[in-house]
């Protein structure tokens, strides 16, 4: 074992992951736990993949970097286990992890069967649950030409996906602002064969026309949209210092159904945020019914310290675990109604290493025995087996 990655948390945590592993395979035997912060309980599953591997890799280097280590970088580096504490600042640099640089034209291998490419880091908002910015920074976006050499390195994949801290901003800070949409449409520009190009996490109030119109028109854009609506009531989002409102998500989603009926809805939600009555939780159910919502997200809010929410009036924590089990329970009867009426359509399946694989608005199938991981089949399902279409 010339290195190990360990990668928890995001999309963007699992691309850089890939470059570290990449960093690695030249040094010496190294394990990296690619940490999480987003919730308390993700910064104690990082400090327990760090025992884990500890005794699973006794002789072995062991370093944790990712936003958990980047804003707990003190608590990290006392723990027994841990030989060195990277930054995120630090952790795509190759020197940091090698002194035998990585080549700009190495073809990138990844474990997964598609290709996950960051085009942007960092945020520029102050959303009053988040400790996010304090690990990744202000927002940075990859330029056009950078993010269209990384996708050349992947060596041939059937489907690239887009990930970022807050990938709707991408382009703000770069020479004339270009949005998301513009991005996208280069990249399809650039590579004419690319099967399916798929969006991460996006905030709907940064949807440009542009990246609009491709979502809803392009048949290579997956039809798969994860909104990062956090609360479908109006007072908890003022509270969260979201841009939006219900209504706007509620207006958005039926845009993009009308425009495209096949399009599946994803959410991020938070249950149980500080202030929360009753009333408040049941808009957070109803929005996800009212926007069909079918790939949840649910999140029970956790205080995480140094964020204005941490200081406001808090639900009791046993309360929030209900609260979030209710919100999960509706996304399961909507994902239930979605899956049935998916049966007997033909679907064009990723296939990936376990057997199954995802259409483009991501519903999982069952493949045919002996698919190649990574190639494109046509499924249609006749049967629903423990959420699988089969």
């Amino acid at each position: 074992m010339s290195g190990q990655v360990v990668s928890l948390g995001c999309r963007l945590n699992i691309a850089e992951s890939e470059a570290i592993s990449g960093f690695l395979a030249d040094g010496p035997p190294t394990v990296v736990v690619n940490s999480c912060a987003v919730t308390a309980e993700a910064v104690r599953q990082s400090r327990r993949a760090v025992r884990r591997l500890r005794r699973e890799n006794p002789e072995a280097r062991l370093v944790v970097t990712g936003c958990a280590a980047t804003i707990e970088q003190n608590a990290f580096a006392a723990m027994a286990e841990v030989d060195a504490v990277v930054p995120n600042a630090e952790k795509l640099k190759p020197e940091v992890w090698t002194k035998t640089p990585v080549p700009p034209a190495r073809a990138l291998k990844g474990k997964h069967t598609r290709a996950f490419v960051p085009v942007q880091n960092g945020c520029d908002h102050a959303c009053t649950f988040c400790i996010i910015p304090q690990g990744r920074g202000t927002s940075v976006s990859l330029e056009t030409a950078d993010v269209i050499e990384t996708i050349a390195r992947h060596e041939s994949v059937n489907e690239v996906v887009l990930t970022g801290v807050d990938v709707t901003s991408w382009g703000a800070d770069l020479p004339g602002a270009p949005s998301l949409g513009d991005l996208v449409a280069a990249i399809l520009r650039a590579f004419p064969a690319l099967p399916r190009l798929r969006l991460s996490s996006l905030d709907g109030v940064e949807i440009d026309p542009l990246l609009f119109e491709l979502i809803t028109q392009e048949p290579r854009v997956m039809p798969h949209v994860h909104l990062s609506l956090q609360s479908g009531n109006d007072m908890v989002l003022k509270r969260m210092k979201r841009r939006h409102s219900r209504r706007d998500a509620v207006e958005l989603v039926n845009r993009m159904k009308t425009a495209r009926p096949d399009i599946a809805i994803g959410a991020d939600l938070i249950a149980g945020f500080p202030t929360e009555t009753p009333e408040m939780h049941a808009d957070n159910v109803s929005i996800v019914r009212e926007c069909a919502v079918v790939h949840g997200h649910v999140f029970p809010y956790s205080p995480r310290p140094g964020t204005p929410a941490a200081r406001m009036p808090q639900v009791d924590p046993m309360l929030v675990k209900e609260r979030a089990a209710e919100v999960r329970t509706e996304v399961a009867t909507q994902r239930s109604i979605w899956l049935q009426s998916l049966l007997g359509t033909p679907a064009q399946v990723l296939a990936e290493r376990d057997g199954t694989g995802h259409a483009g608005h991501f519903a999982t199938y069952r493949v045919p025995e002996g698919t190649p991981v990574g190639s494109l089949v046509t499924v249609t399902p006749t049967k629903i087996v423990e959420g699988i279409l089969e």
